[in-house]
């Protein structure tokens, strides 16, 4: 099983919509059983909170529900539980090194480097455009997860 971790600074709307966005994917596929994804802040700032409204709705237009997902932080353990960390933009990246120590089996990568760019995802906090979050993170985990059939569950 392949053990998956997005990563954004509050876990409320970036990383849980990729969360069940690749949860979406991978169960189209019939491939459930080959995964285990979850989401993560790298603040502690809305610990236990529910997923914005925002990504909610936004979700809910293609029929996926992320009901009682609730805001957690990443550890230094998970380090070690997880085969990849994919964050939602160089914020995150840069945080995640400072929880972990260390990334020396380089688990950790920027979610839109699968679809060829260093950008990252735009963040509706921010903006209020659910509408752009939702495209970075569906071509992001379309191309993630072509690449994990491809090179790694071969």
């Amino acid at each position: 099983m392949f053990k998956i971790m997005f990563v954004c600074h509050g876990n409320i709307c970036r990383s849980p919509m990729a969360e069940f966005v690749f949860k979406d994917i991978v169960k189209r596929q019939g491939r459930e059983s080959d995964f285990l994804i979850k989401s993560s802040a790298t603040s502690n700032e809305e610990i236990g909170s529910p997923v914005h409204y925002g990504t909610v709705r936004k979700l809910s237009q293609y029929g996926i529900s992320c009901a009682g997902k609730r805001a957690v932080r990443l550890t230094r353990e998970d380090y070690d539980k997880y085969d990849l960390f994919v964050g939602m933009d160089s914020y995150n990246l840069v945080n995640m090194l400072k929880i972990f120590g260390a990334d020396s089996a380089g688990k950790i990568h920027l979610m839109l480097e699968y679809v060829g760019s260093n950008r990252d995802v735009a963040d509706p906090w921010y903006t209020g455009d659910f509408d752009k979050t939702y495209d970075d993170i569906k071509s992001g985990c379309e191309a993630l997860y072509k690449f994990l059939c491809q090179q790694v569950l071969k």
